[in-house]
């Protein structure tokens, strides 16, 4: 049975550059970790991603992961994914990991649309006789007739989308990593995509989506996590966290304006955390 464990997890990536000062203000805004130097002379700058992050992802969950821009979302993703491997803590995975970051998974625009399809399907962890199993299922979906014995440099913006889509969501998986929601070209085609995606979900033990919507979260997530500079600061039903998510911000955007006015009043207290 599908299953994530992660315990004590820590991830941090190193900055390298020649220019401390202005490496320390971009990672700040961009990634949103806690800036560390390891060095005597402070010259090896990395930002902590995730730190200590201890979860339990069972059969059936369908796990929304929120928070602010840079609080961690994607980095913990491509840590199930296993793209980035930990500096500390354990990562335990039962089950068939498919990561969906793209809607063209290595498409070459050299390759025949046939061609394609196997070798994106490859890389998508298919086997070949899986591949050969759901080319009818591609073909139809992709609507893209004889153009698949073409050179995919032939095809329209739009096209490449519906045949990037109609391979990505052929998979089979246990363990399912959305980011964001997958786009699928225009709106009548969109239609189609979202009951595709929907079918894609209900097959999936485990579902994984991090984003920024929360009715797509809503829609998607039975459970959610909020991360915050890189650690779990709640766990619980999607709504309950999603609740605590939004009373943290006016929180926020209360002591900012207190602030901005130069009083001294102490800031509200931090909402109560489900972790």
């Amino acid at each position: 049975m599908a299953q994530i464990v992660l315990k004590n997890v820590v991830a941090e990536f190193p900055i390298y550059g020649n220019q401390p000062s202005f490496r320390k203000e971009l990672v700040g805004r961009v990634v949103g970790g806690v800036l560390r130097r390891q060095n005597s002379g402070g010259n090896r700058v990395t930002v902590r991603a995730l730190q200590d992050v201890s979860l339990t992802v069972h059969h059936g969950d369908q796990l929304g992961i929120v928070g602010h821009n840079g609080a961690g979302k994607s980095t913990l993703l491509r840590v199930f994914a296993g793209i980035y491997e930990p500096i500390g803590g354990t990562v335990s995975i039962e089950g068939r990991v498919s990561p969906l970051f793209s809607t063209s998974p290595g498409l070459d625009l050299d390759d025949t649309g046939y061609e394609n399809i196997v070798t994106c399907g490859l890389l998508l962890g298919m086997s070949r006789d899986e591949i050969e199993r759901k080319l009818p299922e591609i073909e139809a979906f992709s609507e893209l007739s004889d153009y698949l014995a073409l050179p995919a440099r032939t095809y329209s913006t739009g096209m490449l989308v519906r045949l990037g889509f109609a391979i990505a969501t052929a998979i089979d998986p246990e363990i399912l990593l959305l980011d964001e929601e997958l786009g699928a070209g225009d709106a009548r085609f969109a239609a189609h995509a979202a009951a595709r995606v929907e079918a894609l979900i209900d097959r999936s033990s485990i579902v994984v989506l991090a984003s920024q919507s929360k009715d797509l979260i809503r829609r998607i997530c039975n459970r959610a996590i909020l991360l915050d500079h890189g650690r779990i600061i709640a766990d619980g039903p999607t709504e309950e966290v999603l609740e605590i998510q939004s009373r943290m911000s006016k929180s926020e955007t209360s002591n900012v304006a207190v602030a901005a006015a130069g009083t001294n009043d102490p800031a509200a207290p931090a909402p109560a955390t489900l972790v």
